[in-house]
C-alpha cells in the first residue's frame, strides 16, 4: 500500500510539472525518465553501482579500481545522479567502466527502463541515495542490493527512527550494509536492521591512491593562477554561504601581517562564484574567477581566486601552506578531509562535522588537524600557522601520515562483497 501511494505521488508530480519542465526547455528532462537510454542487446550480467554526487562518486573511485582490477572480464555500469557527479565520473571513470550514465528519477516505468538497460547482477549502493521504487523493483526480480561506505548522520537518524513505518521496510530490502565506523553500524541498528546485516568495514576514501604534487604540475599551477613562486597559499575547498564571508574577513585581517598570502576559495556550488566575487571586491580585496584567468592576457597576480570550475579542488589542494574544508562552520555537515592532508597539508575544520564525525576527530587527536570554534578562533590558529612554518611543516606530515595509517578498508569491502560479484 506504501509504495503505491509512493508511486501514485511519484506520478502526479510528474503530471503537473512536466508541461512547465518542456516549456522550460530542460535539456535533462529524457535522460532524467530514462528515456534515452541505449539498448543492452547482449543481455550479460552486470555489476552496478550508484553513486549520488561528486563526493560519492570520489568514495566510488577505489571500488571501481578494485572490482576491474580482480575481475577484469566482469562488465560494470556507473550511474550518477547529479550534473556536477557526471562531469567527476567521466573523468575519472570513463576509460574504466563499461557504461556511465545518468540515474533516472524513482518512477516505476524508469526503473524498469534503467533496470533493463543495465541488466543487473547486482546493485552497488555507494554511501547512500537510497529509493524506495528501485528497492522494490529489483527485489521482485531477485537482484541484491548492497551499502558500501554506508554513513548515517545524526540528522537521518532521527528521520529513520521517526518514519519507522515506512524505513524499516525499505531497509529491509537491501542485503547487507558496509558501514564508514561503529557508530554508523550503531545508528543503523537503531533504525531497526538487523546487526547481521550491518558490518563496520571503515571508510575506502583512505584507499584511493594520493598522487603527490611533483615540481612540474606546481609550476603550472602556479603560472595558470598568476601566483607569485614566493606567495603562501591557503586554500579554502567545499565552502557554503556563510563561510566565505568569514573566510574573506579573516584574509584581509592577516594580509597586513603576511603580505604574500594567497587565497583560493573553491564554493561547493560553483554557480556562487559571482556573488563571492562581488563579496570579495566590496571588502576591498583584488580578487578573480578562475575560469576569467583561463582566457586572461594580463598575468598579473591577484589577492584571491575564486574556483569556478570542476574537479581542480583536488589537485589544487596540493598547492596549500594551510586548508580549510567548507561545509563544518556552518550546519551542513563538513565535507572530505583527506584530499588536503593526503598533500601533507594543516587541515582546519570547523564545529560541524557529523558527516565525517570520526575522521575529523581522529584527524585532530593525530595532530594533522585543528577545530575552528568561531570567527576569531580561526585567525588566531592561521596567524599561529603561518608565523611558525616548523609547527606547520609538522601537522603536515601527521595529516600525510594520517592518511595513510588507515588504509586498508577495501580488503575488508571486497570480502564481504565478492560473493555477490561471482
Amino acid at each position: 500500500m506504501l509504495l503505491f501511494l509512493y508511486n501514485f505521488l511519484w506520478t502526479l508530480s510528474l503530471i503537473i510539472v512536466l508541461p512547465l519542465l518542456s516549456l522550460s526547455g530542460n535539456l535533462r528532462l529524457t535522460e532524467r525518465l530514462g528515456l534515452d537510454l541505449p539498448a543492452n542487446s547482449s543481455r550479460k550480467k552486470r555489476v552496478w553501482i550508484h553513486a549520488l554526487s561528486v563526493g560519492e562518486v570520489i568514495s566510488a573511485i577505489p571500488l571501481v579500481r578494485a572490482l576491474k582490477a580482480r575481475y577484469p572480464s566482469r562488465s560494470v555500469v556507473f550511474t550518477v545522479k547529479t550534473s556536477q557527479g557526471m562531469e567527476v565520473a567521466v573523468k575519472e571513470l570513463g576509460n574504466i567502466v563499461d557504461a556511465l550514465v545518468p540515474m533516472p528519477v524513482d518512477l516505476w516505468w524508469s526503473n524498469s527502463r534503467i533496470f533493463h538497460f543495465v541488466c543487473p547482477s547486482v546493485l552497488i549502493l555507494v554511501e547512500g541515495d537510497i529509493w524506495p521504487g528501485l528497492l522494490s523493483h529489483l527485489k521482485k526480480r531477485n537482484v541484491k542490493v548492497l551499502l558500501v561506505n554506508g554513513r548515517i548522520s545524526p540528522r537521518t537518524s532521527r528521520a529513520y527512527r521517526r518514519f519507522s513505518f515506512f524505513v524499516r521496510p525499505m531497509l529491509d530490502k537491501i542485503e547487507m550494509f558496509l558501514m564508514q565506523s561503529a557508530v554508523d553500524r550503531e545508528r543503523l541498528i537503531k533504525a531497526g536492521v538487523s546487526p547481521e546485516k550491518v558490518e563496520n568495514t571503515g571508510n575506502i576514501k583512505f584507499d584511493r591512491v594520493w598522487r603527490p604534487m611533483e615540481i612540474e604540475e606546481r609550476d603550472h599551477w602556479v603560472r595558470l593562477l598568476n601566483m607569485r613562486p614566493e606567495d603562501t597559499v591557503w586554500v579554502a575547498g567545499s565552502t557554503h554561504e556563510g563561510e566565505e564571508e568569514l573566510i574573506l574577513e579573516t584574509y584581509k585581517r592577516l594580509k597586513g601581517y603576511f603580505p604574500r598570502l594567497f587565497l583560493i576559495i573553491a564554493p561547493r556550488r560553483i554557480e556562487r562564484a559571482g556573488d563571492i566575487y562581488n563579496m570579495s571586491v566590496g571588502m576591498g580585496l583584488d580578487a578573480v574567477t578562475r575560469s576569467s584567468l583561463a582566457v586572461s592576457e594580463e598575468g598579473r597576480p591577484h589577492d584571491v581566486v575564486l574556483l569556478d570550475t570542476i574537479g581542480e579542488l583536488e589537485r589544487i589542494y596540493g598547492l596549500a601552506h594551510i586548508s580549510f574544508v567548507g561545509g563544518s562552520m556552518v550546519p551542513v555537515g563538513g565535507h572530505n578531509l583527506l584530499e588536503p592532508a593526503s598533500f601533507g597539508c594543516p587541515v582546519l575544520f570547523g564545529e560541524y562535522t557529523h558527516n565525517f564525525m570520526l575522521m575529523s576527530q581522529w584527524l585532530s587527536e593525530s595532530g594533522g588537524g585543528l577545530r575552528i570554534t568561531d570567527r576569531e578562533d580561526l585567525f588566531l590558529k592561521m596567524k599561529t600557522l603561518l608565523s611558525d612554518r616548523e609547527l606547520s611543516a609538522r601537522m603536515g606530515i601527521k595529516a600525510k601520515e594520517f592518511v595513510l595509517d588507515n588504509s586498508g578498508s577495501m580488503d575488508r569491502v571486497m570480502a564481504h562483497i565478492e560473493g555477490y560479484i561471482n
